[in-house]
């Protein structure tokens, strides 16, 4: 199976470590690594964008891209064809997310199955949110309760590679930030390989939640989880629903432009690049991009970060961790 080769950049944060302090300089620090997020169609128009992201994407050459899995399971079929086009048409490695709501084990094993004997060998391992209409999540009488159960149980089924969801800022349901930690260590501890975060814009919330969890003997890589704002009305509503801050220079910077959407694009990609700059000051080296289905603004960012798509012809293919 083809695999994406790894980012390169030349871009880093000189000294100074404020939101616009950013200064492009020769790195010799490790190549960067980016896998982009993508949501499955629900119709032909959608379709047709979504693939012409993908398209435009696919010379930044991402070590993943992955296809996410509706409130739930509502897009089970269609996350289903939509990575296996992208393995089918295109060099690049799809992940398939896959959750525990509204289905048995051996459901969810069955689909793991068919995903493998398909060719896909990354799973994006997650509990999943509730049904539509629904506030809480009841696991199926037959099903996995926990990601840490639905990971182990992937394991079972063959050699996956897998990814999991981090909450730097605790995810809204866990008792506390510690009970928090204490699950996602053990989704490690069942076979994970990475864990992604949600989405954040502290970059100092990021760090200290690294530092934790190093503490509490995680040895993964923990990805950033980078959110392009494209719409901050929308964003503010989003935020409340998954418990991610909105620090107030945010949006302070969006104020105004509800109805400039040109601008607000020329702000947006700003602010993703300058994120992403310190991060790699502090040692960052892979991101995850939620691209919204869209290419533009997570194309620039890479672009500023120093990777271009002429650079990657001449690179060796990255390892899969």
């Amino acid at each position: 199976m083809a695999r994406g080769p790894t980012l390169h950049t030349d871009a880093r944060l000189l000294p100074g470590d404020r939101l616009g302090a950013a200064v492009v300089a020769p790195s010799s620090g490790a190549p960067l690594a980016g896998s982009f997020e993508f949501f499955p169609p629900k119709t032909e128009k959608q379709s047709a964008q979504l693939w012409a992201a993908i398209v435009r994407l696919a010379p930044v050459g991402p070590r993943f891209v992955s296809v996410t899995y509706g409130a739930g399971g509502s897009t089970r079929q269609r996350t289903y064809d939509t990575v296996r086009r992208i393995l089918r048409e295109t060099d690049l490695v799809p992940a398939a997310h896959l959750t525990c709501v509204g289905v048995s084990r051996q459901e969810v094993l069955e689909t793991a199955q068919a995903y493998w004997q398909a060719g896909i060998r990354h799973i994006v391992a997650l509990r999943g949110d509730p049904p539509e209409g629904t506030e809480r999540f009841e696991p199926h009488p037959e099903g996995y309760r926990y990601a840490s159960e639905l990971v182990a149980g992937l394991k079972q089924v063959a050699a996956f590679e897998i990814s999991v969801a981090a909450y730097p800022e605790t995810y809204p349901e866990a008792r506390s930030a510690a009970t928090d930690l204490d699950n996602l260590k053990r989704k490690i501890d069942a076979g994970a390989s990475r864990a992604m975060t949600q989405f954040f814009f502290d970059v100092d919330v990021y760090l200290r939640f690294r530092d934790r969890a190093a503490a509490a003997g995680i040895a993964v890589p923990i990805v950033p989880g980078i959110l392009p704002v494209t719409n901050f009305a929308r964003l503010v509503a989003f935020s409340k629903s998954c418990g991610a801050s909105l620090p107030d220079w945010l949006a302070d910077l969006f104020f105004g432009l509800d109805h400039d959407p040109d601008t607000r694009r020329l702000i947006a990609g700003w602010v993703a690049i300058e994120q992403c700059r310190r991060l790699i000051t502090h040692g960052v080296r892979e991101f995850h991009f939620y691209t919204l289905n869209r290419a533009e603004l997570t194309r620039a960012i890479c672009h500023a970060l120093g990777v271009r798509s002429s650079d990657l012809r001449a690179c060796a293919p990255a390892p899969v961790a």
